[in-house]
């Protein structure tokens, strides 16, 4: 890891560095508001250490927790696509960020309950987020054909926040993707 980062202004602020025992009080099964959070923090934490593909592996959990609409926790830190953005888009050659596009694929296409499938939907969401922002990574093409996957259409993947998702998730998300480049 490389020195210390100014923070996201999308993620809590977290003066001090985090490790994975931030998560054990949750357990394997507790993914509700607390838990949204912490890993929000937590991936705070990766980014100001200079680990930017961490700190989107922490966005990944906090998107999976279970989160009710009306949640206060919402108010001041929304569903972090927003977020996802932002550290495409700023994160430094130096720090290592993976291949975004193929992950949040193999994300989409391995997600297991609980929540299944507005996950699957918004691991997708993502995707597109970084297909936009990094055009030049390329998909995993071997296991698209292999499994016969069809990339989703930004028309489905709305489609399916807004059957899926909370109110106005896709709206918000939409909004996202087309202010992303």
């Amino acid at each position: 890891m490389t020195g210390s980062l100014p923070p996201c202004p999308l993620l809590p602020p977290q003066p001090e560095p985090l490790t994975a025992a931030c998560l054990r009080p949750f357990g394997k099964f507790d993914r509700g508001p607390d838990f949204y959070i912490q890993a929000l923090h937590y991936a705070q934490s990766h980014w100001q250490q200079g680990s930017p593909a961490q700190a989107l592996l922490l966005v990944n959990r906090a998107l999976g927790a279970d989160v009710p609409a009306d949640h206060p926790v919402l108010t001041s830190w929304p569903l972090p696509y927003a977020t996802v953005a932002w550290i495409l888009k700023h994160h430094s050659p130096e720090h290592f960020i993976g291949n975004p596009r193929r992950h949040y694929q193999h994300l989409a296409t391995r997600m297991v309950e609980p929540r299944k499938l507005l996950r699957t939907w918004r691991a997708w969401a993502c995707w597109a987020i970084a297909r936009r922002i990094l055009p030049e990574m390329p998909a995993d093409e071997a296991q698209l054909h292999l499994e016969n996957i069809a990339e989703p259409t930004v028309q489905e993947i709305y489609l399916a926040l807004g059957n899926f998702g909370q109110p106005g998730e896709a709206d918000a998300w939409k909004e996202i993707l087309e202010g992303s480049c």
